[in-house]
């Protein structure tokens, strides 16, 4: 496929607004978490409010594979443009809703049940962002070069995350901790609004993908029933990608979640320096992302998932020893080290959400598996490893935990996964399986 390249550009820029806001959001409900548990959840037990703040984090995760099915199904329908573009639409939204919320002393056991159901509804419209984004961006990307131009999709997520662990460290550092908890914590939620008139702009001028129009030859190869036909003919590689992923779901979330509430509970640090160092580290990685992808690109993608879980294994428990420490440069280091097994992992997991996949059942089969493993490990990996610390002591029981799931990964990487970098994204590469 050759696409004019500033037809690809505008198709970056689209895709990627979308997971900048959903991206925005996490960072942001995951940073602020501590500060809104009090809102929202009555009690002396600040673990406990935490915990019970996470646990909706981890909600609007579980709910995901439900929308990645709905939209799955509507993108491999209707086209991925109008399914993004609807898509954007509700996660600013219901994003914006929470920073409406009257909190516990307003209305008492109506305020967290309000805020699970918008955490419910989040959780329904974001299965069937990113997969789509991915798909949108590949099926726009020249043959040769997917992985770099993959890599901007994960660009758009750290540079959500970026853009709220900035702002919440902002807020912390500039606002009275009296005046952060009863009203600075809404303001991030509320800028979703914004960010979604542009996001919809944006994704309104853009084209359908070439892909999926040659695919779909007019309406008549459209598949009727592709969630169907996705479990029915792809669920080999719908596996063997859950597999391979999970670990960047341990990983991405114990880190960009997790260490910066650690670091404070802790280990000590402030909260805005705790916030500052883990922006840091965030905006280092955004510059590597094309890097991997090039370097993907050239030698293919197994070879850098495999290296990547090794690194989680070997780099994440001196990560953890550095940032032990206590100090604000330890905490930087400590999350730069990070960075490594980020590198092989983040972008190479990006692009083969839909190089795996046929563009007849592409968004719903790669809607199925990206949220089949991240609703369960990411949204679950910043309560998992708060009740770990609390049970143990010692965070390197987190470590352990993924320690055990990187060594998963790495069978099914070695053993499973078969080389997709320079496959036709139309073949059907698991259908001799």
């Amino acid at each position: 496929m050759c696409t004019q390249p500033p037809k690809v550009r505008r198709a970056v820029w689209a895709a990627g607004i979308g997971n900048f806001v959903e991206q925005f959001d996490f960072a942001v409900y995951g940073y602020l978490a501590p500060i809104m548990a009090p809102v929202f959840f009555p009690g002396d037990d600040a673990v406990t409010q935490i915990l019970s703040t996470y646990a909706l984090f981890a909600i609007s995760f579980l709910i995901r594979p439900l929308g990645g099915m709905l939209f799955g199904r509507l993108g491999d329908r209707a086209g991925r443009k109008r399914t993004l573009s609807l898509a954007i639409i509700l996660m600013g939204l219901f994003t914006a809703t929470i920073g409406f919320l009257p909190g516990y002393a307003q209305i008492g056991l109506v305020a967290p049940m309000l805020l699970l159901v918008v955490r419910v509804l989040q959780g329904l419209v974001q299965g069937g962002e990113y997969a789509g984004a991915v798909a949108f961006i590949v099926e726009y990307a020249p043959d040769r070069r997917r992985g770099l131009y993959a890599s901007f999709v994960s660009i758009s997520v750290f540079l959500g995350l970026l853009f709220g662990a900035g702002l919440s460290a902002l807020l912390t550092g500039v606002l009275p901790a009296e005046d952060m908890q009863s009203w600075g914590w809404r303001i991030p939620f509320l800028l979703a609004l914004p960010l979604t008139l542009v996001g919809l702009y944006l994704r309104l001028r853009i084209d359908e993908t070439p892909e999926f129009v040659k695919a779909s030859h007019a309406g008549e190869d459209v598949a009727k029933a592709p969630l169907l036909e996705a479990l029915r003919t792809q669920w080999n590689p719908i596996l063997v990608f859950c597999g391979a992923s999970v670990t960047l779901a341990v990983l991405s979330y114990s880190w960009v979640t997790f260490l910066p509430q650690y670091l404070v509970s802790e280990v000590g640090l402030s909260r805005p320096d705790a916030f500052l160092s883990n922006v840091i580290s965030l905006a280092a990685l955004v510059p590597l992302l094309p890097l991997a992808g090039i370097l993907s690109d050239r030698i293919g993608r197994k070879p850098m998932l495999v290296v990547g879980c090794i690194a989680c294994i070997t780099a994440v428990p001196i990560a953890y020893a550095v940032a032990g420490i206590g100090t604000f440069a330890a905490a930087v280091v400590a999350q730069l080290i990070y960075l490594v097994p980020e590198f092989f992992l983040t972008g190479i997991v990006t692009v083969c959400i839909s190089e795996m996949f046929a563009t007849r059942t592409r968004y719903s089969a790669s809607a199925i598996a990206y949220n089949s493993s991240f609703a369960i490990f990411a949204g679950a990996t910043p309560f998992i490893a708060t009740l770990l610390v609390a049970q143990t002591g010692t965070i390197y029981a987190v470590w352990g935990f993924l320690a055990v799931i990187a060594v998963f990964s790495l069978v099914v990487i070695l053993k499973y996964m078969r080389e997709t970098h320079l496959s036709s994204l139309n073949a059907d590469k698991y259908a001799a399986a």
